[in-house]
C-alpha cells in the first residue's frame, strides 16, 4: 500500500504541476517554478482524501477549498477568476483523457503523455484566441452596394498607396472597378512586381466602427486565409 500511495502521490504532484504550468503559460502569467511547484504540493494532498470517509458533497467543498488556495498561492489574488476558470478546464480535459487512456498506460507513460497533452492545448487555444482577435466584420460601401465581408488583419500586409500612405485592404468582391474612380497601386510578392487595382468607397464599417482614410485591392484571386474574404493590413489596428 506504501508503494501505490507514493506512486500516486507522485503522478498527482506531477498533474498539478503540468496543469498550473498550463495555466500560467496560456494567460502568461508570472510566476517562479517555486510557486508553481508549491501549489502543486498543496493540489496532491487531494491523494489523501481516498482514505477518508466522505460524502460526494463534502468531497466536492473539500476540493473546491483546496483548488483555491492552489491558485491564490500560485497566482496570487490579482486575476483570480480567469486563472481559476482555466486551471479547472484544464483540469476537465486532462481528467477526460486520462479517464480514456488510463486503463491501458501505467503511471510512467502517463508522466510522458501529460506534458504532451498540455503543449498541444496551449498550442492550439493560443491559435484559437489569435485568430478571433485578429477577425472582423467589415462592411465595404461603394455607391448603392454594401459588401459584407469577414476579415482578418495580416500583419505582413503593409501595402499602402504611394500618393497618399493610405492602406489597402484586399477583397475578394465581384465589382467592375472600371467603373468607378480608381488608381492602381504597386505591390511586391514572391519577387513579383505588379499592379492592383484600388478603389476609395464611400463608407468602410469594420466592427461597427468607421474607418477613413483605406483603399480596397480588388483582388482577382480568392485568397485562403482562414476563411477571410478581405484581408486588412497592419497599420489599421491603430484605427480599430
Amino acid at each position: 500500500m506504501k508503494v501505490y500511495l507514493d506512486s500516486l502521490l507522485i503522478l498527482n504532484l506531477f498533474i498539478d504541476y503540468f496543469i498550473l504550468y498550463g495555466t500560467k503559460k496560456l494567460l502568461k502569467r508570472k510566476t517562479s517554478i517555486k510557486r508553481l511547484i508549491l501549489g502543486s504540493i498543496i493540489g496532491s494532498l487531494t491523494t489523501f482524501t481516498i482514505f477518508l470517509k466522505l460524502t460526494s458533497l463534502k468531497l466536492l467543498i473539500i476540493k473546491l477549498v483546496l483548488s483555491i488556495f492552489i491558485i491564490l498561492v500560485t497566482f496570487g489574488k490579482k486575476n483570480f477568476i480567469e486563472n481559476i476558470f482555466y486551471f479547472y478546464i484544464i483540469s476537465i480535459i486532462i481528467g477526460g483523457l486520462l479517464y480514456l487512456i488510463n486503463i491501458r498506460l501505467n503511471y510512467f507513460s502517463l508522466l510522458l503523455v501529460i506534458p504532451i497533452i498540455i503543449n498541444i492545448y496551449i498550442k492550439k487555444t493560443k491559435e484559437y484566441k489569435l485568430n478571433i482577435k485578429n477577425n472582423y466584420i467589415v462592411e465595404i460601401i461603394i455607391k448603392d452596394k454594401v459588401y459584407k465581408l469577414e476579415g482578418m488583419i495580416d500583419t505582413g500586409n503593409h501595402l499602402e498607396d504611394p500618393y497618399k500612405k493610405r492602406g489597402v485592404i484586399l477583397a475578394n468582391i465581384n465589382i467592375d472597378y472600371k467603373k468607378y474612380k480608381y488608381l492602381y497601386v504597386p505591390y511586391h510578392a514572391l519577387n513579383y512586381n505588379g499592379l492592383i487595382p484600388c478603389i476609395k468607397p464611400d463608407k468602410i464599417i469594420i466592427d461597427n466602427k468607421v474607418i477613413t482614410n483605406y483603399l480596397i485591392g480588388i483582388s482577382k484571386d480568392k485568397f485562403n486565409l482562414n476563411g477571410s474574404e478581405c484581408i486588412l493590413p497592419n497599420k489599421i489596428q491603430e484605427d480599430l
